[in-house]
């Protein structure tokens, strides 16, 4: 019996029957497996730091600072989402300053690079672009010319991962 495709609900019916039929078939993983066979080893939150601000400096360097850059094991159940990027302004001594955060996460501590450059990506293109409109997008796929397959590709592993847990 099949399930419903809450990741990919969006997508063309004929994109959806072809998941559903490697689903079916028990071939999902598999499929994700060798169209990416390995996994990054970007696991704590300093080495994902670096990797954000490496991303960051190559492709926004006027943009504003980020002043943390983590792991967060609560995003996906608690926002039913899979990165966050937060402004936080505080007044200290009369003064505004603000801080950017980026959080990622931490089930993409352990999935293949593209994919977690997906996420970084989007996360930091909302330091410039707060909605997702067109010029949110151009600038995900200028940092990221698959964005698109990526993000769809991304969508597939979360649901494998519903489906039946781990992927990789």
């Amino acid at each position: 019996m099949s399930q419903s495709l809450t990741y990919l609900s969006h997508y063309p019916q004929h994109l959806q029957d072809q998941i559903r039929h490697l689903i079916d078939n028990n071939q999902l993983g598999d499929w994700l497996r060798s169209r990416y066979p390995s996994v990054h080893n970007i696991n704590n939150d300093r080495d994902l730091r670096e990797y954000a601000m490496d991303i960051k400096n190559r492709y926004m360097k006027k943009t504003q600072p980020l002043s943390k850059v983590i792991y967060d094991g609560k995003i996906h159940i608690v926002n039913h989402a899979l990165g966050l990027h937060s402004y936080v302004a505080r007044n200290q001594g009369g003064k505004l300053k603000s801080k950017n955060e980026l959080r990622v996460s931490d089930l993409f501590k352990n999935t293949p690079e593209p994919f977690l450059n997906m996420i970084v990506v989007h996360e930091l293109a909302h330091l410039k672009e707060k909605d997702h409109n067109k010029a949110f997008y151009q600038l995900c796929r200028h940092m990221q010319p698959d964005y698109h397959q990526l993000e769809f590709d991304v969508r597939v592993y979360l649901t494998e991962m519903d489906t039946n847990g781990k992927v990789f």
